[in-house]
């Protein structure tokens, strides 16, 4: 039997709508109608909000486990945890680390994609490992290298077809014939972790990279006389600026700088989240490197600077809200369907459209969330 969600406010890629009925059948979105249906159950969300699941495409983990640590049993722990984010799909993000290490995760993953529980698993994103040494940030130096051709094809063989993103600076050795190959072979690449110049951001994305992650972090700025990768992200078309919007990456205004010059169809909200996220201050790792985790931030113990984050998605799309630089549905496009796009997994994500499977999320009038919805079942209930 057919079954409807009522509620007073959809997001939908193209504005909001509503009140009204949204069909869901057999675990998919169906048609919606501001008409009550003569016929059907009728979920009753008065009041309340209905979003697309959220989308995070660079989340390191969550509740104590990290993707790195290559325990199928805590990347489940990952994927359920983060239903209390709002988040429905994502793609478990590595770091640089030794090619062996990645060799594993990118096996055990592409061996165990269909079979997690929670938030489903779109794909894998490799945070590097062909970064600068200069722009580390809280990743290791000591396995950072030229782009490798071979290694990506091997990372993509083991991981069953599931790479869908892999960050690198473009001043490396063999980048440019590196994003071709990636381009082939439908993975995108993505500028981090670089002190690039603007030329060599730009010819790297005429080559076919599209996503600038985590932008104002571990990237040379802009300047008057060098625009940077900064520069880059903000005036390059047809490419995706991440944003970690917690408050500490980022100043609302120069998050701001970035949605009012590059489009709020084109900035993709992220967490960066890493092990220590769901769990509140105290200590905690980041691959290699302990971190402790105060107000809200991670930091390094050796030398403070910032180590991922503990943001949670939902949060992101309130911040952006609370700090008056965007629109409810646009933050929440901004967290779902944008970054689905960037990566080529907005056909089966982020978006209320007909077909898709039914991943959606409540909110209430403060955009808070109250349930989680994957395939038209509830999976997450913040009141039980």
């Amino acid at each position: 039997m057919k079954k409807y969600v009522f509620a007073e406010t959809f997001y939908f890629t193209d504005g909001e709508k509503g009140p009204g009925y949204l069909e869901i059948t057999e675990g998919k979105f169906g048609s919606f109608t501001s008409e009550k249906p003569s016929a059907g159950d009728i979920i009753d969300y008065s009041g309340k909000r209905i979003a697309p699941g959220l989308v995070d495409t660079h989340i390191h983990g969550y509740k104590g486990h990290d993707v790195m640590d290559n325990d199928l049993g805590g990347l489940n722990v990952i994927a359920e945890g983060i239903l209390s984010c709002g988040v429905t799909s994502f793609l478990p993000t590595t770091l640089t680390a030794s090619t062996e290490q990645l060799d594993a995760v990118c096996a055990m993953i592409g061996e165990n994609i269909t079979s997690i529980r929670g938030a489903k698993i779109q794909g894998i994103f490799l945070e590097g490992p062909f970064f600068s040494e200069k722009y580390k940030g809280a990743q290791n130096p000591k396995y950072m290298g030229d782009p490798s051709i071979e290694k990506l094809a091997k990372w993509q063989k083991l991981a069953r077809g599931n790479v869908k993103k892999i960050a690198l600076a473009p001043e490396r050795a063999g980048t440019l014939d590196f994003i071709d190959y990636a381009t082939e072979h439908n993975i995108r690449t993505a500028i981090a972790h670089t002190e690039a110049t603007y030329e060599q951001c730009k010819e790297a994305v005429e080559h076919g990279a599209n996503i600038f992650v985590h932008t104002y972090n571990g990237m040379r700025g802009l300047h008057h006389r060098e625009p940077g990768v900064v520069g880059a992200a903000i005036t390059l078309k047809n490419v995706f600026d991440e944003l970690i919007c917690d408050g500490h990456h980022v100043h609302p205004v120069s998050t701001q700088v970035v949605m009012d010059g590059h489009g709020r169809d084109k900035t993709v909200l992220v967490t960066d989240c890493m092990r220590g996220g769901g769990l509140g201050e105290g200590e905690s790792m980041l691959g290699e490197f302990p971190v402790l985790i105060k107000d809200g931030a991670a930091r390094l113990v050796s030398d403070d600077s910032l180590a991922g984050s503990v943001l949670e998605l939902i949060q992101a799309v309130q911040n952006v809200v609370s700090w008056g630089i965007a629109t409810p549905a646009e933050a929440i496009k901004m967290a779902s369907f944008i970054p689905a796009q960037s990566v080529g997994i907005d056909g089966v994500c982020g978006q209320i459209a007909k077909g898709h499977a039914a991943d959606f999320i409540v909110l209430n009038e403060n955009l808070e969330l109250e349930e989680t919805y994957l395939d038209g079942k509830i999976a997450y209930m913040k009141y039980k």
